[in-house]
């Protein structure tokens, strides 16, 4: 029994050091430019994780909002895939320096306290950092002026409300499986496209996603969503696994949303 149990706890860990590496793998042997760029905001230092794309022509500036654990190594790999499709990402590590002692995200012990971390934060605190963050990336000369925002899960609720903040400083919002502001009243405040992506699994998500589409009717603003059935919660990440079999619903979901995110994204300039 031991033994077995030795066996099972082995193929975990084997598991889950795979889970990293394969978003390690990508990013170690892209070929595109990578960096580590500090803001001040909210009285600390803010680390960003920003890629550029192999262009000589100026390119969208994308902010892309990690998921409830931080700015892992997934989500750093889906900064570097959005660089390949022409766009310059700009991914702030939201919890960097929330947490003494702890200054990115890859220092916390666990993804839960991380997740700790998240839930800890001060929604208003949390838009101060974004706008900074935006005010960083009209600074970066091979942007084209163009910006755009997209979360997953935790950050896609904050892409939502930050389109409610950032008024028209933005050209669109795109929301993976995150729900809307809980304020009806915040949607009036929307100045720019909302495109959503959810999966058809994830009914505690979608279960809030008429009550947005009444919401942005009502104030006549543009929300344009696709539910990918037969996908789950967080189908970006798990269906960018290359363990994963091609007719696996979240990787045909998290293809089909890559398509849809990159003909938007280019529609906006």
């Amino acid at each position: 029994m031991k033994t077995f149990l030795t066996f099972c706890i082995t193929l975990l860990f084997a598991a889950s050091a795979f889970a990293q590496d394969y978003t390690m793998d990508q990013l170690e042997n892209s070929p595109r430019h990578h960096e580590w760029v500090t803001i001040e905001s909210n009285d600390r230092t803010l680390h960003n994780f920003v890629v550029y794309p192999e262009t000589s022509e100026p390119a969208p500036v994308v902010i892309v909002i990690h998921e409830n654990r931080g700015l892992n190594g997934w989500a750093r790999s889906f900064a570097d895939q959005l660089a390949a499709k022409g766009f310059i990402a700009v991914a702030p590590d939201l919890i960097s320096n929330t947490v003494e002692g702890i200054e990115k995200t890859s220092d916390f012990e666990t993804s839960d306290a991380a997740r700790q971390a998240i839930y800890s934060l001060d929604p208003d605190h949390v838009t101060t950092d974004l706008m900074n963050v935006l005010e960083y990336a009209k600074t970066i000369k091979a942007g084209d002026g163009t910006f755009a925002v997209t979360g997953f899960c935790w950050g896609g609720s904050q892409s939502f409300r930050f389109a409610t903040n950032a008024g028209d400083a933005i050209d669109a919002a795109f929301v993976f499986y995150g729900t809307g502001p809980g304020n009806a009243e915040a949607y009036s405040n929307i100045e720019v496209p909302v495109y959503g992506y959810y999966g058809g699994s994830d009914e505690r998500v979608n279960s809030t996603i008429p009550d947005s589409e009444e919401a942005m009717n009502e104030y006549d603003k543009t929300y344009e969503y696709e539910i990918y059935e037969g996908a789950g919660h967080a189908y970006m990440r798990s269906g960018d696994d290359p363990e994963k079999p091609a007719d696996d619903p979240n990787v045909q979901a998290r293809n089909n949303s890559w398509d849809r995110l990159v003909s938007i994204l280019n529609s906006l300039n």
